[in-house]
């Protein structure tokens, strides 16, 4: 027993300690986004139209992964993308996006697992740009389905008259068929 307690436990102490100092850094780092989630939000309102075309560059650039993320953030992608969030995240802080550099830095040192909270705050406040331009287009095919959904018809409605007609055109036979 005093093998485990001089030698071992100690050992088990230095692993968890790395990875609770680590820990309470990013949980800081989250503390610390969140007190100044209000003005990040101010800022984006006031540079939302500056930022749009940018955004919408950044993000047609991105992975397929990371647009899919952007618009449906979910902790298990935030793990297997890790890189490509990062990427994503040094990108939106060149452009000087609202509360993206705080974020890329912390999810530089920490790793975008820990640092989830102002990750998908982020997203979504990118998403805004995504979604408005989605449903133009979502909206431009639904006119164009129901335009060629009309024209169908009228095509068949057309061809039920022609038909209706050629079968008035028939004559009855002169004589009643003969019985057997």
């Amino acid at each position: 027993m005093g093998y485990w307690k001089s030698t071992v436990v100690p050992k088990f102490k230095k692993i968890f300690e790395k990875n609770n100092t680590k820990k309470t850094a990013a949980a800081e780092a989250c503390k610390s986004f969140d007190e100044a989630k209000e003005e990040y939000t101010k800022q984006f309102d006031e540079k939302k139209t500056e930022l749009q075309t940018k955004v919408i560059e950044i993000y047609e650039a991105s992975a397929t992964e990371i647009k899919e993320l952007v618009k449906e953030p979910k902790d298990a992608s935030l793990k297997k993308n890790a890189s490509g969030v990062t990427k994503f995240l040094e990108e939106l802080s060149k452009i000087e996006f609202p509360g993206s550099k705080p974020v890329h830095e912390a999810c530089s040192k920490f790793g975008p697992t820990l640092v989830q909270g102002p990750i998908i705050f982020v997203f979504e406040k990118v998403s805004t740009f995504i979604v408005v331009e989605e449903k133009e287009t979502k909206d431009k095919d639904a006119e164009v389905e129901t335009v060629e959904a009309e024209q169908k018809e009228e095509v068949v409605v057309e061809e039920v008259k022609a038909a209706s007609a050629a079968e008035e055109v028939v004559v009855a036979p002169a004589e009643p068929p003969k019985a057997c």
